[in-house]
């Protein structure tokens, strides 16, 4: 049984976000900047921790870092001399955790980042 065809209002709502939605997916399009966003799926993460995860120098992580900053798919807390990161919006964080599901079962969380 097939799906309905989404209605003409249905295509002018996509239509008002398919800018943020092609925003947001060029964002995770590239695959350092993928593997930050799913490290930091349901947890936040020093500076520190993300470079010992994801084998990155640490200019071209802070490079990464400073593009999803601007994105607006994570934030930051800083304590004393570390900076803190975790993903920031609703829509970074269920798209990662579908992302997770398919390709990495075993790590998969809650839409509130609890592992299942």
């Amino acid at each position: 049984m097939s799906k309905p065809s989404p209605s003409f209002s249905d295509l002018n709502e996509m239509q008002t976000h398919a800018k943020a939605a092609a925003d947001l997916l060029k964002q995770m399009s590239n695959e350092h900047r993928l593997m930050i966003l799913c490290a930091l799926g349901n947890q936040e993460l020093a500076v520190s921790e993300l470079n010992h995860l994801i084998p990155l120098s640490q200019s071209a992580l802070s490079q990464h870092l400073a593009s999803l900053r601007h994105a607006e798919l994570v934030e930051t807390r800083k304590a004393s001399q570390t900076v803190f990161y975790r993903l920031k919006g609703d829509a970074a964080i269920r798209i990662i955790a579908v992302l997770q599901s398919l390709y990495c079962p075993e790590y998969q969380t809650t839409q509130c980042g609890e592992k299942l």
